[in-house]
C-alpha cells in the first residue's frame, strides 16, 4: 500500500484554456486525489491565492492569472493502468472518430464511463492511458455501466464547454435502441412522467416517478419494430436525467430487456433464453456541432454481437 504524497507550493500560470473556469472546479480536476471538501476548506481559508490575493470559489479565472496552491495531501497516485489490458486495448477499435479536439467512442456494454465504487478503472481512465498526450481528457456526458453506444469525449476544456453549452441548449440530439416487453401502444409517443433520484446506503442509484418531488423529465418514442416476444423502440431523451429510459418504459408497463433493477423477470428469462444477457439499451445515434467547424456531426454506433444476435432470433410480426 502506497502512502500519501505531500505536494509543495504550486504556482500555476493559467493557460487560455482555462480562462472562465471556475477556481474551484479548476483545482478539483488538477488536485485528483484531494478531497473536495479539502479544496473548498484551503480556499475558504484564503490559502489559495490569485496574483497574491484571496478569491471565493466562484472566481473565474483570466488571462495570465498566477495562482498559488498551498502544500497539500494528495492520494499517491494508483497503479498505472497497463494499455495492454485487453479491455484497454479493445477501446481502440470501438473510437467512431477523433480528432483534435474529441473522441466519439461506441461504448461496450459492461464498461463504467469512470472508475470508483471499487471500479480500477473505467472508460475516461482507459483513454487517459491510451492517450496520455492528451492532458484534458473529460467525458462529455455519461451513459450507464450496462448502456451501450455513442460516448462523447473532449479533448480541450474549450471543447467542453462547447458542447456543454450545446447539451443544456439541445442542439445535441442522442437516439436510443431499447428492445422493450409487450406490444409498445402506438398511442405512446411521448412519456413526461417526473423522476426523483434516490441514493441507497450502498451508494446504489434508484430512481422513481414521483409527482411531488421530481424532476421535470421527457422522453419521446417511435416504433421500430415490433416481434412477438417485445418491440424494438427509438428512444429520444429531451431531459437527461438519471435512468430516464429505463423508468420511462418500465412505468409505462414496458420494461427493457435484461434489465436487473426496473425490468421484468419472465420477460429478461425469455431474453436469456435467446443469448441476451446484457441489458437492451444501446444509445444509436448522435448528433451535434462540432466545436470547432461549427458543421453537424452524425454518428451511428454499430449494435454489438449479442444484440444483433438476439435480434436475429426475434419473431418479426
Amino acid at each position: 500500500m502506497t502512502d500519501d504524497i505531500k505536494l509543495p507550493i504550486q504556482m500555476i500560470e493559467i493557460e487560455s484554456d482555462f480562462i472562465g473556469q471556475r477556481i474551484d472546479n479548476f483545482l478539483i480536476a488538477r488536485l485528483r486525489g484531494v478531497p473536495k471538501s479539502v479544496i473548498y476548506r484551503v480556499l475558504r481559508k484564503g490559502e489559495v491565492r490569485v496574483n497574491k490575493k484571496r478569491i471565493k470559489p466562484e472566481y473565474k479565472l483570466q488571462a495570465d492569472d498566477v495562482v498559488r496552491v498551498p502544500p497539500i495531501t494528495v492520494s499517491a497516485e494508483p497503479e498505472a493502468i497497463s494499455v495492454k489490458l485487453s479491455l484497454v486495448k479493445d477501446l481502440e477499435q470501438h473510437i467512431l472518430f477523433e480528432d483534435n479536439d474529441l473522441i466519439v467512442l461506441n461504448k461496450p456494454s459492461g464498461m463504467a464511463v469512470h472508475g470508483g465504487s471499487g471500479l480500477q478503472f473505467g472508460v475516461i481512465e482507459a483513454l487517459r492511458a491510451l492517450r496520455p498526450q492528451a492532458k484534458h481528457l473529460e467525458l462529455v456526458h455519461r451513459l450507464d455501466r450496462d448502456t451501450s453506444g455513442c460516448l462523447m469525449i473532449a479533448k480541450k476544456r474549450s471543447v467542453l464547454t462547447h458542447l456543454h453549452a450545446q447539451l443544456r441548449d439541445k442542439v445535441v440530439e442522442k437516439k436510443y435502441w431499447a428492445l422493450v416487453a409487450g406490444d409498445w401502444d402506438n398511442r405512446i409517443r411521448k412519456v413526461t412522467e417526473p423522476l426523483k433520484k434516490n441514493t441507497l446506503q450502498s451508494g446504489e442509484r434508484v430512481v422513481k416517478v414521483d409527482a411531488v418531488e421530481g424532476k421535470p423529465s421527457e422522453t419521446r418514442f417511435r416504433i421500430l419494430q415490433r416481434y412477438q416476444e417485445g418491440t424494438l423502440v427509438e428512444a429520444f431523451p429531451v431531459t437527461g436525467r438519471t435512468h430516464q429510459i429505463r423508468v420511462h418504459t418500465a412505468c409505462k408497463g414496458h420494461p427493457i430487456a435484461c434489465d436487473d433493477k426496473y425490468g421484468d423477470n419472465t420477460f429478461s428469462n425469455q431474453m436469456n433464453t435467446l443469448g441476451l444477457n446484457r441489458l437492451f439499451l444501446h444509445a444509436f445515434s448522435l448528433s451535434f456541432l462540432h466545436p470547432g467547424t461549427e458543421t453537424t456531426m452524425r454518428f451511428e454506433a454499430p449494435l454489438d454481437e449479442q444484440l444483433n444476435l438476439a435480434m436475429r432470433k426475434l419473431t418479426r410480426k
